[in-house]
């Protein structure tokens, strides 16, 4: 498997995969916010991600291919954008899900993240979101 920055031949693929519009995909390879995983050729997954507030990595979607989950995808996935944001030097990551997505919130635990607090958005969605913040601050990968 090869994980790597989503390029504009993506296209095509993210937006037949991700439910963002094509003028926010096309923005977000521009940015190199994508990284996407790949196997024998084909793309399996990808992590898109914006920053909060402009400053802090804050990982929006990751998806992969139901006929790919479970081999670790998504975990490699999340350890490109980690390593990433850990070159560039930032001090935290972030990420959400809805209150009652049991599943995505233990996966988010398993990578480290900690609850940090929650809002109320069922005037959009039926459940709270809540938060999740990594220190990255003092990591280093070799």
């Amino acid at each position: 498997m090869i994980v790597r920055r989503g390029r504009s031949e993506d296209l095509p693929w993210l937006v037949g995969h991700d439910d963002a519009s094509e003028d926010w995909i096309r923005r977000c390879i521009q940015f190199e916010e994508y990284f996407v995983a790949e196997q024998d050729g084909e793309l399996t997954g990808f992590l898109r991600f914006s920053r909060f507030w402009g400053k802090i990595p804050y990982m929006d979607m990751i998806r992969v291919l139901s006929s790919h989950q479970r081999p670790g995808v998504g975990t490699a996935l999340f350890r490109a954008w980690e390593d990433a944001m850990i070159e560039e030097g930032e001090q935290h990551l972030m990420t959400s899900s809805e209150w009652a997505q049991a599943e995505p919130q233990a996966w988010h635990r398993r990578n480290g993240f900690q609850a940090a607090g929650s809002i109320d958005l069922r005037i959009v969605q039926p459940s709270p979101e809540i938060f999740f913040l990594k220190d990255i601050s003092g990591a280093r990968r070799g």
